[in-house]
């Protein structure tokens, strides 16, 4: 991965005080860069978490997104001195909203996303990583959601997504006991889905490896399987009939046939 300038359609890009945003054939990736905190996500880090994904959606030369970490961790978690502040119930709701904002922002966005877990991934780490489509994790690399320790629960959407993506029995294991699991078991379970012993050349293999598709189909199909998960089997059936209808009528839909059909690789647009 290549330390390009990132370029986007949003004027003047903005200084970052602890991430960085690198771009290269067609994959974006943000480093968070907080190294002494071990990443920790206090205020700050969020609001740029969530500029960084609104400038990477602008891009149109980008199809790909990956977050990684600084140093030894991937995330270690929210920022606790911010959370020991909170003093009441408003306060803390806020705090939940506004990193639940961010974190719905990532899972928003209409093209494939991937955590490379290079470290530790606990807290609201982890809940980074859950609002991405995939996982890599390195071999000694630790996940979990640790917050019943501090006397709290996972408030950046850990107790939604977690459940969702490995049932209700494993999160409760998690959450409930707050224990961090390392990267085997993780994968085991289901809560990454690669092992690579480098976590960022992994998720970027992975990242080129969705690059062939179309684009317009990637994001479709993330529309179907989210909005399918909410409703009962036929109702998702009815959302997936309609996006297939939308996907079919697109150029790349029919360049995507023909280059089948004649032995040759697809060349998509986008359109």
């Amino acid at each position: 991965m290549s330390d390009d300038a990132f370029e986007h359609d949003l004027g003047d890009e903005p200084t970052f005080e602890h991430l960085s945003i690198a771009q290269d054939g067609g994959i974006a990736v943000v480093t968070i860069d907080r190294p002494d905190a071990l990443n920790a996500l206090n205020g700050q880090l969020l609001l740029e978490i969530g500029t960084a994904c609104d400038l990477i959606e602008a891009d149109v030369a980008v199809r790909a997104l990956v977050f990684t970490g600084a140093g030894r961790a991937f995330v270690a978690g929210a920022d606790v001195a911010e959370l020991a502040a909170l003093d009441d119930p408003f306060a803390g709701r806020e705090t939940a909203l506004a990193g639940q904002d961010v974190m719905n922002s990532i899972a928003a966005l209409p093209f494939p996303t991937i955590a490379a877990i290079n470290g530790f991934a606990l807290g609201g780490g982890l809940e980074l990583a859950l609002a991405c489509d995939l996982r890599v994790a390195s071999p000694g690399a630790k996940l979990g959601l640790p917050e019943t320790g501090l006397g709290l629960i996972p408030g950046y959407g850990g107790t939604q997504r977690l459940p969702r993506l490995i049932g209700q029995g494993r999160a409760f294991d998690l959450i409930l006991t707050g224990r961090h699991v390392p990267a085997d078991e993780a994968l085991q379970m289901g809560l990454v889905n690669r092992v690579a012993d480098d976590a960022l050349e992994g998720a970027v293999a992975l990242a080129r490896q969705t690059l062939r598709n179309g684009p317009i189909a990637l994001g479709l199909a993330k529309e179907a399987v989210v909005r399918g998960l909410d409703v009962t089997l036929p109702q998702g059936l009815e959302i997936e009939a309609d996006l297939f209808g939308m996907a079919a009528t697109t150029d790349d839909a029919t360049e995507g046939t023909a280059a089948f059909l004649e032995k040759r690789t697809a060349n998509f647009e986008g359109r």
